[in-house]
């Protein structure tokens, strides 16, 4: 799959982040879940972009694989917002589902470029 499909993809799940965590604010004066999840949602995005001027192939691997663990983080921080009811599980699968898909592109061109390098 093309990088700036995924690179598209993680900026629109950013800024559904930023929403939320702005209506999740506004509403529930919650903070403490929220920003640790706007950290890790944004990230994400930040790192694919990073690694489109990576020095090398293990370069561009590592900031792969570090949007790949911040992807993992937001995981959890979405859950647990659901379960603790600051967010729906209509918007907790909407996010699940973007994250999810930003998830399997990672570990594709993680994968890729790993046995591109095997070669």
């Amino acid at each position: 799959m093309s990088e700036s499909i995924m690179l598209n993809k993680s900026k629109d799940f950013a800024v559904e982040i930023v929403n939320t965590c702005k209506g999740i604010k506004h509403t529930h004066r919650e903070s403490v879940l929220t920003n640790q999840l706007l950290r890790c949602g944004t990230s994400i995005g930040a790192n694919i972009y990073e690694s489109k001027y990576a020095q090398s192939k293990a370069d561009f691997i590592s900031k792969m694989q570090i949007a790949l663990k911040e992807c993992y983080e937001s995981e959890y921080w979405l859950e647990l917002l659901e379960r603790t009811d600051f967010i729906s599980n209509e918007q907790y699968k909407e996010l699940q589902s973007d994250c999810g898909s930003i998830r399997r592109m990672l570990i594709s061109s993680i994968n890729t470029t790993k046995s591109n390098i095997d070669k």
